[in-house]
């Protein structure tokens, strides 16, 4: 038995490593600009809701309810798809790990001129006792505990793959209250 409790730390250790190594490449490669990106036409509110309902059960299980506030007709952005998912799954993978259960996330989408802000906002489970800026730096994370998977690398990366779309990337925070803001060029 206690062989096997081994075995088992190992494995789930090795995924941990495994999973800093990727979000390491993936890190340099953004922040380099060494990632081919594709521009393209994207259609916001059908790439969100795909988003949305991919992490459906992830969001239910933690009794998260999503409020997805979005314009009347739909908003077109120029991005590239593979990347924008890439920073909404980092996002609304933090309010799964990060967001106080039985609590809202909200997902606003507000045309202002010629671009588009994207917010996802939470409250978060436990005091959020840093700045907007130390969590965006490499390798932290809000939760002092760090109990949770995951490098502590994600809104850094989220951040390298919305600039290599010509985006803007943004946090706040306002006591427990966690906003992400994207802002992406919109297609007239």
């Amino acid at each position: 038995k206690e062989g096997k409790e081994y075995l088992d730390v190992l494995s789930r250790q090795s995924l941990r490593l495994k999973k800093l190594i990727d979000d390491l490449m993936e890190m340099s490669k953004a922040s380099t600009g060494s990632m081919s990106v594709n521009i393209t036409p994207l259609d916001l509110t059908e790439s969100i809701n795909q988003a949305l309902g991919e992490f459906s059960d992830k969001l239910e299980k933690e009794n998260l309810q999503v409020i997805f506030r979005q314009p009347e007709h739909p908003i077109a952005i120029q991005a590239d798809g593979r990347l924008t998912w890439r920073v909404l799954s980092n996002l609304l993978g933090n309010a799964v790990k990060y967001a106080m259960a039985g609590t809202r996330v909200y997902v606003d989408v507000v045309p202002r001129g010629r671009k588009v802000e994207i917010s996802v906002k939470n409250i978060s489970a436990r005091p959020l006792n840093i700045s907007a800026e130390e969590l965006m730096e490499r390798f932290v994370r809000g939760d002092s505990s760090r109990h949770t998977e995951g490098s502590g690398l994600g809104l850094s990366i989220a951040k390298s793959l919305t600039q290599l779309q010509y985006g803007t990337f943004d946090i706040a925070i306002d006591g427990d209250l966690f906003k992400a803001t994207l802002t992406f060029p919109k297609i007239p």
